[in-house]
């Protein structure tokens, strides 16, 4: 498909109806969506010229509801895709030549017939497109060059996985134009986590990378080899409540080494009792040994070893109450997880001085005053909290977010349905 048919696929009732599917109604979303689309489709015309492969791919942001910190240790999570995504015009071409404008940062040109990982490219962007392709040869995929325009709503540092859907969507990308979408949404997003870990150097968990790819409302447990994946179907909005995620300032962007200390220290934990992960621990064995673990470890890999294993069985606690629909267990998961994340985990703050999270935390739970719930979002010392806030409240809520951490600092999101995708 060329440039004009793109257009015309975009404008047509088909399209606007996918749009629709992807972004929901909120705020004139389609109309907004549309202007989004036809600006970068232009864009990429404008850098490439005339293209016949072209195609359009998205991959979504997500929330995490219940689960923190617990997809690296074998844990379970439930997590949403939303509908802030990061979106890209890609065109093949016939040799091994990347290049990527990404709005808002400099091109980038690479050569991906050098699949190893480059340690110049770590914690960069190039190390992540990289990394996918190496990923997707490694299981026997197709890789090769292509020119894209990318543009994201998923704000960089804001604890809505910006990485995870950057790296899926390349992933999603290459998929389209070498491989006829045959790559599928566990594949997806293990090879999104191998490109962090490995080529990027960031230990990640594949939560982030799982709830891109696969869409909707997912309880994910990561115990065996391949992830089990339970969707769940619930209309917060219909329920009377919106998901509000806050960025109270701050980026967890340059904190690598905190947010790694908590998967090292769990697995500290574990390795001592003689397992890989504290999913192969039992919690007897753990709590029996608690004064061992203490002095040779320290207060704190037990605390974040406590919150482990009570965090987990949380997150089994919260997809029964969503399917019995008893929304108040519910939102109390939702509130003792945020708890439990600031006291044992403690992943609030990155600095004794600077404490956004732990004020937005304070204000939220003042402003719903017992009704919904809050807590830390992400990998937490920096970035955005969760909130669920009646619709009754949703006015006077973010009218007091703004009032404090500034303008424009609320998102009032959508679960998104529907994972990365090729959009038309």
């Amino acid at each position: 498909m060329n440039h004009t048919a793109l257009m015309e696929a975009l404008q047509s009732q088909q399209g606007q109806q996918r749009l629709a599917h992807l972004y929901g109604h909120r705020d004139d979303a389609v109309q907004r969506q549309t202007a989004r689309y036809t600006a970068l489709i232009s864009r990429h015309a404008a850098l490439f010229g005339p293209q016949e492969n072209v195609l359009i791919v998205s991959a979504p942001g997500r929330t995490e509801i219940v689960g923190n910190h617990t997809d690296h240790n074998r844990g379970r999570v439930l997590a949403a895709a939303i509908n802030l995504d990061t979106l890209a015009v890609v065109s093949l071409r016939e040799d091994m030549v990347v290049n990527l404008h990404s709005e808002g940062y400099p091109a980038i040109t690479m050569d991906l017939s050098d699949l190893a990982p480059h340690p110049e490219e770590r914690e960069t962007t190039a190390a992540l497109i990289r990394g996918v392709a190496d990923g997707l040869h490694r299981r026997g995929y197709r890789v090769g060059g292509f020119d894209a325009t990318v543009t994201s709503q998923v704000l960089r540092g804001s604890g809505l996985s910006s990485s995870a859907a950057f790296e899926v969507m390349v992933c999603c990308a290459l998929d389209a134009l070498y491989n006829d979408c045959r790559v599928d949404a566990v594949a997806r997003a293990q090879i999104s986590q191998y490109a962090e870990n490995v080529h990027f150097g960031k230990p990640s968990g594949l939560m982030d990378q799982m709830a891109s790819s696969v869409g909707g409302m997912t309880a994910i447990d990561f115990e065996g080899e391949q992830p089990v994946i339970d969707p769940l179907g619930f209309d917060f909005d219909q329920a009377g409540y919106a998901l509000v995620v806050v960025g109270p300032g701050g980026s967890h962007d340059d904190l690598t080494p905190q947010y790694a200390a908590i998967r090292e220290e769990m697995t500290a934990v574990a390795h001592q009792l003689g397992a890989d992960t504290l999913r192969g621990v039992p919690h007897t064995q753990f709590d029996s040994q608690m004064a061992e673990l203490r002095a040779n470890l320290g207060d704190r890999a037990v605390l974040r070893a406590m919150h482990y294993y009570a965090e987990n069985q949380r997150v089994g606690q919260a997809v029964a109450a969503l399917r019995a629909h008893d929304l108040q267990l519910f939102f109390d998961q939702v509130n003792t997880s945020g708890r439990s994340s600031w006291q044992w985990l403690q992943n609030i703050a990155a600095s004794d001085h600077d404490q956004p999270l732990a004020l937005a935390l304070a204000i939220a739970q003042e402003q719903l005053d017992g009704h919904g719930a809050c807590r830390v979002h992400g990998g937490g010392f920096a970035g955005t909290t969760l909130n669920f806030v009646p619709n009754n409240k949703l006015e006077q809520f973010v009218g007091k977010m703004n009032a404090v951490f500034g303008h424009g600092c609320c998102y009032v999101l959508d679960v998104r349905p529907e994972g990365a995708a090729r959009v038309l």
